[in-house]
């Protein structure tokens, strides 16, 4: 009868009201640098690297639900699970790891957005990046938490305006959707370089750390919830949140891909233009070859991704440290509450926001943050893997049949992947 009860609730609740965590950490995976490499992949190789969007798809569906389960289950995010369970030097070497990576695409994001801003209304591109980083910063320390991660959800039809830049070029969708269902590989440096950055991409640590530590907030927020591991009465009906919530959320994102690297695949790569290497040059590009409304819709998208993205990565920067070291955390908490956390979060974007003004190509070290989070990626999803068999961590939910053997399949994938990054950069001419 509980069961049954549990469901009947499920339904009352609204379809937009229950999608949370997941579909913010899967649009911000769109973020201005992903857009890029969607963009870079797409004018390179053309409709061919499409497949690799929908083999990406599960995995990410699985290491992302895994990672809602651990902070819904336990009651704290990836890194105070780590913290708990492992040697202190595990988890500051992983931290240290995360806050290079991401403070790097943070300035990145910035930088792209900043252009983007520029190309649409003029005026000096760094003036942009300092706007937007102070807008973002002071929203996640004043702005109500509620109302900040209704914001987050409505910005995420921002992403809406690549399926319009699909729609307004010409596309040969024979062609297009044979790249999409049958896989082409090519053994060149380049295939192998772009295959990385797109499954460094899709799946990345900031994601894992953000969804976990979102599921755990949104759990010590609401005085009716305890970790499920204490209280089980609601997991059929919570652990069905998450997966519907993780499978909506990265299948969006991956919609999106789609339609980047199928809109500079028909009008970029068919011109031969195949070197792109930002996101706000695809949206240059486009503009002499599909008129200025694609430019238009192209950078407009830039922006919007990128007042989803930074305040995931600076936050998911802010949760490891803060959840690494026992403090208080959680954008849910006053800023008197919680100095060292908001600090951490500000000084991750203040940190961006300079690399903007040196000669530091953010653009260029974009490269070397895949590189960090390739090789962070795969050690992190190996312990959340490992984590989410222990009892004393998840009690009587362990993870069990085909996520766990899909959560392992993801690892594996990601290893591959740091030895094809190797690979591809040994390469002659890569």
């Amino acid at each position: 009868m509980a069961r049954d009860g549990e469901k009947t609730s499920v339904k009352k609740d609204s379809f937009l009201r229950r999608l949370g965590p997941g579909l913010i950490t899967g649009a911000s995976d769109d973020d201005p640098s992903g857009i890029g490499t969607y963009s870079q992949a797409g004018a390179q190789l053309g409709f061919g690297i499409g497949w690799t969007m929908l083999l990406s798809y599960p995995l990410m569906v699985a290491i992302q639900e895994i990672s809602g389960r651990i902070g819904r289950i336990t009651g704290h995010g990836i890194a105070g699970n780590v913290c708990r369970n492992y040697p202190g030097w595990v988890i500051w070497f992983l931290v240290g790891l995360l806050f290079v990576a991401n403070t790097i695409n943070v300035a990145a994001d910035l930088g792209a957005m900043g252009d983007a801003a520029r190309l649409v209304i003029g005026g000096p591109a760094a003036l942009y990046v300092a706007a937007f980083a102070a807008i973002s910063v002071l929203a996640q320390i004043f702005m109500n938490y509620q109302r900040y991660v209704s914001v987050l959800k409505w910005l995420t039809l921002v992403l809406f305006a690549y399926v319009i830049a699909l729609a307004v070029v010409k596309v040969p969708w024979r062609e297009a959707i044979a790249g999409l269902v049958i896989p082409k590989i090519e053994w060149s440096g380049t295939f192998l370089t772009t295959l990385v950055a797109i499954l460094g991409t899709t799946i990345s640590p900031y994601l894992f750390i953000w969804q976990s530590s979102q599921e755990a907030e949104e759990q010590r927020i609401d005085p009716k919830k305890k970790p499920l591991k204490e209280d089980a009465r609601t997991k059929d009906r919570e652990l069905w949140r998450i997966r519907i919530d993780t499978m909506v959320g990265m299948a969006f994102s991956n919609i999106i891909a789609i339609a980047i690297i199928m809109t500079t695949a028909a009008t970029l790569h068919q011109r031969g233009i195949t070197d792109v290497q930002s996101s706000a040059q695809a949206a240059a590009a486009l503009k002499p070859i599909a008129g200025p409304f694609a430019e238009l819709i192209f950078a407009l998208g830039i922006i919007g991704t990128g007042l989803l993205a930074v305040p995931v990565l600076a936050g998911s920067t802010a949760y490891a440290i803060g959840e690494g070291r026992k403090w208080p955390v959680g954008l849910a908490r006053k800023p008197k509450r919680a100095v060292a956390f908001y600090s951490v979060l500000a000084f991750s974007v203040g940190l961006g926001v300079a690399l903007n003004f040196t000669a530091i190509d953010p653009i260029k070290a974009l490269y070397w943050s895949a590189v960090i989070n390739g090789v962070l990626a795969a050690p992190v999803m190996a312990m959340l893997m490992l984590l989410v068999r222990k009892p004393e961590v998840m009690g009587d939910l362990l993870v069990r049949g085909w996520l766990y053997w899909l959560g392992w399949a993801s690892t594996v994938a990601m290893a591959l992947c740091i030895v094809g990054m190797a690979v591809s950069m040994l390469l002659p001419g890569s």
